[in-house]
């Protein structure tokens, strides 16, 4: 799907679904900026957009194309025999999470951005994209006066969408420390490691990201304009705090796995313990039993009358005593 815009200097639109052999001409028009969005195109489609209209550099093209395993930004100044134009290659990520799986989805969005033009591809449908659309045909704040306020609209947006997944996150991380505390079983224990990874991987998008914006924050491209490098800098600061969160979730999950490991070792503990005075109060019965268990001839208490009665007296009176010793001790639980 292509998705093209024409808007006037003063961010109203000029047209839309642009015919691509228009495109061009609306390229060279120093009033108006051009907005090309490419939602998982076909492959002639790319080629003819990117090559032939653009004149992008093949090397960007190709990093479009591909998945990029970071997120990036690269600056491309042509030379005397370069026919593409002055532009910035960026590549984020988008992220979703799932809590029915438990896992971080990633969706890359790629630009181009230009003096007078921003193209944005994609494989698949993404928020940030559509609500900027959306922003730019209502003319909401001005947005599409410039490449450079789009893209910053559609990098605020990422950043912002990554709020609901972390606030499913953070309630996926405090249910996880109720059944460490309530009943550690194995399956917590899965649910554990599976959600730290996640985080793990979360914080390997947001740190490459991180360096991208940050440069954006530092005013180091001239197709930034210097007035809104501070809006590129609220940007950066909001995924520096989602930052601060990753991490902190980072320790709390290192904290719910030492809940975790401490309460199973309770739970051995009561077991073992459970064992052993079990082993305990029946060491009367054990050792009477083996004693009167040896084969031996002639044993004086065999032929006694009220051998049988008094053995039982004394199995049950010294059990009594072991289990008063261990009630007294508060070794034994009601």
């Amino acid at each position: 799907m292509i998705r093209s815009f024409a808007y006037t200097t003063q961010g109203r639109l000029h047209s839309k679904d642009i015919e691509t052999f228009l495109m061009p001409t609306l390229l060279a028009d120093t009033n108006l900026f051009l907005w090309v969005d490419l939602e998982n195109p076909a492959p002639e489609e790319t080629k003819f957009l990117l090559e032939d209209v653009f004149r992008f550099h093949p090397l960007s093209i190709e990093d479009c194309v591909k998945v990029s395993p970071s997120p990036k930004v690269e600056e491309y100044v042509p030379k005397e025999d370069d026919r593409f134009p002055p532009y910035l290659f960026i590549v984020i990520h988008a992220v979703d999470y799932n809590r029915k799986d438990g896992v971080f989805a990633t969706s890359e969005l790629n630009f181009f951005l230009g003096k007078n033009f921003l193209v944005t591809y994609h494989d698949v449908p993404l928020r940030s994209v559509s609500s900027t659309e959306e922003s730019c045909l209502k003319s909401t704040a001005h947005i599409a006066r410039a490449p450079d306020r789009v893209a910053h609209g559609l990098l605020d947006s990422i950043v912002e969408n990554y709020k609901p997944a972390l606030e499913e996150l953070s309630m996926e991380i405090a249910e996880l420390e109720n059944q460490a505390l309530q009943n550690p079983s194995k399956e917590t224990l899965n649910k554990i490691l599976q959600i730290k990874k996640e985080v793990l991987h979360l914080r390997q998008i947001i740190g490459p990201q991180r360096e991208v914006l940050a440069r954006f924050a530092r005013g180091e491209f001239k197709l930034i304009r210097p007035h809104l490098v501070p809006y590129y800098r609220n940007v950066y600061d909001g995924l520096f705090h989602i930052s601060e969160l990753a991490q902190n979730y980072t320790d709390s999950l290192t904290g719910i796995l030492q809940v975790y490991l401490n309460m199973s070792s309770n739970q051995t503990g009561e077991v073992v313990k459970l064992l052993t005075i079990i082993t305990v109060i029946t060491t009367p019965w054990m050792m009477i039993g083996t004693w009167y268990g040896m084969n031996f001839k002639h044993m004086p208490e065999l032929d006694w009358e009220h051998a049988y009665s008094l053995v039982a007296a004394v199995t049950a009176v010294s059990t009594a005593v072991t289990y008063w010793y261990f009630k007294r001790r508060g070794w034994l639980k009601d």
